[in-house]
Formats: structure tokens, C-alpha cells, sequence
């Protein structure tokens, strides 16, 4: 069994170390190549691309656009896929792992057995998660590893979530708050953590997830938290019973439709004065930027990130009776946002809007 777990450690070592050539080497290299191919056009008498289709059509044929590609595409697949990926590793430990979720959380959790899930939820294998998040005991577990390729695990200064929880906190935090789309509790538990006398709540759709994070929270001896199996955009939890609404990496999840049901609840959970803070992935008006994040979406099974960018977010929360609206970027590490950093990111941006 150590001789398997050593083999799996090292798969995904290897997947994580291609992945940073790929963040590092291969897209600033095909940044200059977009770079040198829109000079090339306007010298010919074409406008540069003004849309991020207009670059789809400039890139088209590119071969080392198809390398970078295929590289996004399949080094997520093969995390999950293949004799050391999740998938299999896990299911090598399913007695083990299922006896962990056992373990009483107390009056941590409230899962709802009855809730219908939405048909977008089930119906995409978001992040080529095989089977989603939600249809597997295991998937919390499987998520939690995932995760780790995208939000590495730093220390606290570093760490992409505990300074999203120092921006909340900045924005006024307040003692009672709500985190909707927690999954398995990594963007919530900064918050219980840092902040014991704050009442924190964790909303999800996934009970695998949320059964894990509510674990967790009994691990930390943490009294301030409790998990609710609900539909972010209609919780059932009481209106105006809370100070701060948060969300991470959950609005690019969901179709239009829900996502302004999603703003109008939270502006229903808030009390007077209270504030939203949404992290999540906007690309700005480059059409480079754009266009790398829309084939980002696609090959990673997440086809809500286009229509993220494409409505507008801002008027979305003023129709929704907000009164303040900001958009800005987030510094997800430090330096990311330093002009001279060329590696591939994710275009984090803050929204937050007041009640």
C-alpha cells in the first residue's frame, strides 16, 4: 500500500509540475506568438482583434495554441483518470474514508435529503470531476485533493483564501455570515477560524461536500459554524439574519437565470447595511484575456464563465436593490498582479455590493 501511495504522490506531482511549465513557459510563449500574429495583421491593414471570436479566428491553426490546448484539457483529465488519479486512489481507501465521514459533527450539519438538485448541477461534470461533486460519498474527498492543483495549499499570507477572508473582513465582516457554494469548507473555514466569535454558515448543494466540511469542523473543535444542504438561490434561511454574504469561485457556475436569483437572495439574507462579497473570475476587456478565459470554460466543463463575463454583473446586483457596487481585481498572491508576472492566472476579481 506505501509503495501505491508513493507512485500516486508522484503522478500527480508530475501532473502539477507540467502544469506550472504550462502556466510559465507555454502561454507567455503564446502570449508573444497572439502578440506578433495581431502586429502582423495591422501592418497588413487589418484591425487588431477587437472580440475575443476575432482572436479565435487570428489563433485558428495555431499549433502551439492546440499544444496549450490539449495540455489544459488533458492534465486535468488525466488528475482524475487513469491507474493514480483521484478517482481510483479513493476508491482504494472507500472503508477508511467513509468511516471518516461517520465520525457525529454534532449540530454542524443539516443535510436535506429531499432537495432537487438543479438539472445544470447534474447534468455537467464541472471541472471534469467524474460524476460531479454530489453523486459519490467520496466526492468531498476527491474535490478536497482536486483543489489543490488550482489553490495550493500556502501558508497564510499566501493563501488565496484567507485574503479573500481579509478582504470580507475590511468590508466590514460583521458577527454573522454565510457562505454560499462552501463545498467541502475550504472558503469558509478561514472565516470560523480567524474569527471565533463570528456565526459562520456554509451553504452547498453537495452533502458529500458539505459532509466532509462539517467533519472538519468538528476536527477543529470549531463551535462557531454549522453546514445546510440548500440551493443558493433560495436558501430557506431567515432574511436579514445576516451581516456578510460571501461566495468563492460560485458565480461562474451557474446560468444567468440562477445567478440573479442567487443575487437577489443574498440581498434578501442581508441585514440593512450588510454587504455581499463575491470572489470569482472576470477577464476584463482585453479580448487576448477573454479569449484564453472562454476556452478555459470549455475545456475544463465549466460553460457558465462566458455568460458570467458577458452580463453585467454590477447592474445585476442594483436590480436586485443594492445600492453600492464595486468590481476589482484580486491579488490572489502576492505579485500576481505585477505587470512583469506573464504565467497564466485566473482573472480573480472581487465584487462587492452593499445593502
Amino acid at each position: 500500500m506505501a509503495t501505491t501511495d508513493r507512485q500516486f504522490e508522484a503522478y500527480q506531482a508530475f501532473l502539477l509540475d507540467t502544469k506550472r511549465d504550462w502556466t510559465t513557459r507555454v502561454y507567455p510563449a503564446l502570449t508573444e506568438r497572439y502578440r506578433r500574429r495581431a502586429a502582423a495583421a495591422a501592418r497588413d491593414g487589418a484591425e487588431r482583434p477587437r472580440t475575443a471570436d476575432e482572436v479565435a479566428a487570428l489563433m485558428e491553426g495555431d499549433t502551439l495554441y492546440r499544444w496549450f490546448a490539449w495540455l489544459e484539457r488533458h492534465l486535468q483529465r488525466f488528475k482524475y483518470s487513469g491507474r493514480w488519479g483521484l478517482i481510483p486512489a479513493h476508491e482504494g481507501r472507500r472503508a477508511e474514508l467513509e468511516a471518516l465521514l461517520a465520525r457525529d459533527p454534532g449540530d454542524r450539519l443539516r443535510l436535506d435529503p429531499d432537495l432537487e438538485l438543479p438539472r445544470y448541477y447534474t447534468s455537467v461534470d464541472i471541472h471534469q470531476h467524474p460524476g460531479g461533486v454530489w453523486s459519490d460519498s467520496l466526492a468531498g474527498f476527491v474535490y478536497e485533493r482536486g483543489a489543490r492543483s488550482t489553490t495550493p495549499l500556502m501558508n497564510r499570507d499566501a493563501d488565496l483564501h484567507y485574503r479573500f477572508t481579509d478582504v470580507v473582513m475590511a468590508e466590514g465582516g460583521g458577527a454573522r455570515l454565510v457562505d454560499l457554494g462552501c463545498g467541502f469548507g475550504k472558503s469558509t473555514r478561514p472565516f470560523y477560524t480567524e474569527n471565533r466569535e463570528m456565526a459562520v454558515t456554509g451553504v452547498d448543494l453537495s452533502a458529500p461536500c458539505l459532509t466532509l466540511a462539517a467533519v472538519t469542523a468538528a476536527e477543529d473543535q470549531a463551535a462557531n459554524v454549522r453546514y445546510v444542504q440548500a440551493d443558493a438561490q433560495a436558501t430557506g434561511l431567515e432574511a436579514e439574519a445576516f451581516d456578510t454574504v460571501t461566495s468563492t469561485m460560485l458565480l461562474h457556475e451557474m446560468p444567468p437565470p440562477a445567478l440573479e436569483r442567487l443575487v437577489a437572495e443574498s440581498h434578501r439574507l442581508l441585514a440593512p447595511g450588510g454587504v455581499a462579497v463575491h470572489l470569482d473570475f472576470l477577464p476584463g476587456d482585453d479580448p487576448w484575456n477573454k479569449f484564453i478565459h472562454y476556452g478555459h470554460g470549455r475545456r475544463n466543463n465549466e460553460p457558465f464563465m462566458r455568460p458570467l463575463d458577458e452580463m453585467d454583473i454590477a447592474a445585476a446586483h442594483r436590480a436586485a436593490g443594492f445600492r453600492e457596487v464595486e468590481v476589482r481585481p484580486f491579488e490572489e498572491m502576492p505579485g500576481a498582479l505585477d505587470p512583469s508576472n506573464e504565467a497564466w492566472r485566473f482573472p480573480w476579481t472581487v465584487i462587492v455590493a452593499r445593502k
